[in-house]
């Protein structure tokens, strides 16, 4: 179960948010029914999703939108009750969208649904708050299976992704030694610019400063870009950048 925004406890006999005050009340549903919401700025990704779970009959899509705006709007209304917010991890950009996931993650159960498979992606979500992760490779049964899993309290994972995020876990502390292009590299991307900025700056390609940007999030074990800054800000205290 989840809370809204500045909703009450939830009545574990309808499962609709309770209020100490007078509002609209929540929509009504079946208690059985797990109400997910989808956010995929990939148009064809998200129908491919709603597809998918239309076919369910443990799940009803209450929402699905590419927008980050429209989601946060939807979700702070009363009468929209969501059990799970399925979104995509790479959301209209080249960096992972952890800073969307940590603040959906404060009132809401999220299930990360990603193309991606690196373990460096998968950290990153649970860090920020995830309660789940699958590839987009995942058949029905495996994401029935997490969204119910999810909304029940648990964590799901796509069983191709268990290896590897063990072998990850088991792997010795990093070093937080960095190279001198992975320090300029972090000191451009603290600034605020992005990765093709940062190529045209350092004389490289963007392909070559997603390999920096990789290695030192696995280095100092950062996932977005407020935590890159932060990691700079430390290790250069706070100086110019």
């Amino acid at each position: 179960m989840t809370l809204e925004p500045g909703d009450g406890p939830v009545s574990p006999s309808t499962g609709a948010p309770g209020h100490g005050h007078d509002g609209p009340p929540a929509a009504p549903r079946e208690p059985s029914v797990v109400n997910v919401a989808l956010l995929d700025d990939h148009p064809i990704a998200r129908r491919g999703l709603e597809h998918v779970l239309a076919d369910l009959p443990e799940v009803a899509v209450v929402l699905s939108t590419g927008s980050v705006t429209e989601l946060r709007t939807a979700l702070n209304d009363p009468a929209m009750a969501v059990d799970v917010v399925v979104l995509d991890l790479y959301l209209d950009g080249d960096l992972p969208s952890l800073e969307v996931v940590h603040e959906l993650a404060v009132n809401h159960r999220v299930l990360v649904m990603s193309a991606s498979g690196r373990a460096a992606d998968v950290l990153g979500a649970v860090r920020a708050g995830a309660a789940g992760y699958l590839t987009k490779q995942s058949g029905a049964e495996v994401i029935v299976g997490a969204v119910t899993t999810v909304a029940a309290g648990g964590f799901a994972l796509s069983p191709k992704l268990a290896d590897i995020l063990h072998a990850e876990l088991a792997r010795p502390a990093a070093t937080t030694d960095l190279s001198p292009r992975e320090e300029e590299a972090l000191g451009y991307i603290s600034r605020g610019l992005t990765h093709a900025q940062t190529a045209l700056r350092m004389g490289v390609t963007k392909a070559t400063v997603d390999t920096y940007v990789e290695r030192i999030r696995a280095k100092l074990q950062v996932g977005n870009k407020a935590q890159l800054t932060a990691a700079w800000e430390k290790r250069h205290g706070g100086g110019p950048r």
